[in-house]
């Protein structure tokens, strides 16, 4: 086992988010002495399941198993797992423990907050983006027809496991496409991201390096910060955005998403969706227009895509306006006015928003 980084969030209900190399065990750690413990898994890691139901001969365990990707958020896989929860008498002592990447995690938790109104969860994120993003902060959720994570709440969890190991398997694609949330924590808050991918390409897709692990640590502590101080999404302090900043590039990512049939990695769908609103503020007169460009160039380098025209862009503006995000009839976007410092441009005329899907398309 390697040296632990052990990053703290002192929460409403604190806990810890551990990272390092050959660390599961400390799943064990989190939870305790627990008589029933439920380990929500896709198909193909039922190996790191069974590893972590290993560590608890004392306790009851049943295994959940849920579809791959997206196909486990949907009302139906919730449902079997609560029947399954309550066929094994689970009570509010018991604790659910997720293996798996974002829409694991998204799902896995959703289960936890919504039987009997909540019972601990542990994560175990095994891909990039799960480690950076949908396993830390406490947000749940599944999808519906209209869009993604319309349905969901916020459950923060007992401790977060973030095994580097767990990335020496996960296809090269997915390690791409979780670099997409890494530079967007690096364009919101911490510039320092931006200048390890930089001079580092090569290692920030290297599962057994320093630069990687440093990334993935700066990214969670920018995580960490933000929701810390506004878990729940209510905004943030003077003009800073709060929670919301995280949803850099997301808005778009997620019409993307939608529209495609998840059909697009979330991961390469922000890198889309990111420099699709860096082009509306520059627009915009927001955002000058060397770091509007620098988006295209970093997520270049690390091989994301940063053009797409596949969607007609009324349907992804359709989609964007039931976006979480929006209120009421206001269309809303988190953009920069410089590096570092995310705001929030509400109504951007239609001229603006088509001409930034065009700079997107490459016909601009």
């Amino acid at each position: 086992m390697s040296d632990l980084t052990r990053l703290q969030v002192f929460a409403q209900t604190p806990y810890d988010v551990v990272v390092g190399h050959g660390i599961l065990a400390q799943v064990a750690q989190m939870l305790g002495e627990t008589r029933r413990i439920a380990i929500c898994h896709s198909e193909e890691l039922v190996h790191v399941a069974e590893q972590i139901r290993g560590l608890f001969e004392d306790s009851d365990i049943v295994m959940i198993e849920l579809p791959d990707g997206e196909a486990a958020k949907e009302a139906s896989v919730a449902v079997r797992a609560w029947n399954a929860l309550g066929a094994a008498g689970f009570t509010r002592s018991d604790a659910v423990v997720t293996v798996g990447g974002g829409a694991t995690t998204d799902m896995g938790g959703f289960i936890a907050a919504t039987w009997l109104r909540g019972v601990r969860v542990v994560h175990v994120p095994t891909s990039l983006l799960a480690m950076v993003d949908a396993a830390v902060g406490g947000k749940t959720g599944m999808n519906t027809d209209v869009g993604k994570n319309l349905v969901g709440a916020f459950h923060e969890p007992a401790g977060v496991v973030v095994d580097l190991d767990l990335l020496q398997t996960l296809p090269r694609l997915e390690l791409v496409a979780g670099l997409g949330e890494v530079i967007k924590c690096g364009f919101i808050a911490d510039p320092m991201i931006l200048e390890l991918v930089a001079n580092h390409p090569v290692d920030a897709l290297d599962p057994r390096s320093t630069v990687l692990r440093e990334l993935v640590e700066r990214a969670i502590r920018v995580k960490i910060d933000i929701v810390v101080d506004d878990l729940k999404e209510t905004g943030g302090h003077g003009d800073h955005p709060g929670r919301e900043a995280l949803n850099y590039g997301h808005t778009m990512a997620h019409a993307i998403e939608t529209n495609t049939g998840y059909q697009v990695r979330h991961g390469e769908a922000v890198a889309l969706g990111m420099v699709y609103v860096a082009e509306l503020a520059r627009l915009s007169g927001r955002l000058d227009d060397d770091t509007a460009a620098a988006h295209a160039r970093l997520l270049k380098l690390v091989g994301l895509p940063t053009s797409f025209d596949q969607v007609p862009f009324d349907e992804l503006l359709a989609t964007m306006r039931v976006d979480k995000k929006s209120r009421g009839k206001t269309l809303r976007f988190v953009v920069l006015d410089e590096l570092a410092q995310p705001k929030v441009l509400t109504n951007p005329d239609d001229a603006t928003l088509q001409a930034a899907y065009e700079h997107l398309a490459g016909r601009s």
